[in-house]
């Protein structure tokens, strides 16, 4: 009876170990400064693409407006691809309609950092005037 529930318990944990090394998946790179563009396989099995964007980018915030700046250049090429993902010292960055996103890893919690105003510039959440009704006005001055 005990080498059965020893057995059920050393499978489980295994399991265990097995499934987070596999939502673990691909890890940002870490090298201070730089900023990467990172595309994911369409098929998911091939590796992704980690590009180099910038370099000697002080902080998240700047690489994230690099990633913006790019994917605006590529949609006024004739691109479609209205969403991005990158990469800086250890966290991933996810740029959408919504705004930018930060987040340790490609599926889990994401920290909201940036969002949109009015007329679609990035800007700190709580440094934008709003109606009545929750649209967003305008940046507030300094």
């Amino acid at each position: 009876m005990n080498r059965k529930i020893f057995s059920v318990a050393a499978l489980a944990a295994l399991g265990l170990t097995v499934s987070a090394c596999a939502q673990k998946g691909l890890e940002a790179p870490t090298e201070p400064g730089v900023c990467y563009h990172v595309v994911l396989p369409e098929d998911g099995k091939s590796a992704a693409l980690v590009n180099v964007v910038a370099r000697d980018q002080p902080q998240i915030e700047f690489c994230a407006a690099r990633l913006e700046e790019m994917r605006l250049r590529f949609l006024r090429m004739g691109g479609n691809n209205r969403d991005m993902i990158g990469a800086y010292q250890g966290q991933f960055i996810f740029i959408d309609r919504g705004g930018v996103k930060f987040g340790k890893t490609l599926t889990g919690q994401r920290f909201f950092a940036l969002t949109r105003t009015g007329d679609g510039r990035l800007a700190i959440p709580g440094a934008i005037q709003r109606e009545i009704d929750g649209r967003p006005v305008a940046v507030a001055p300094n």
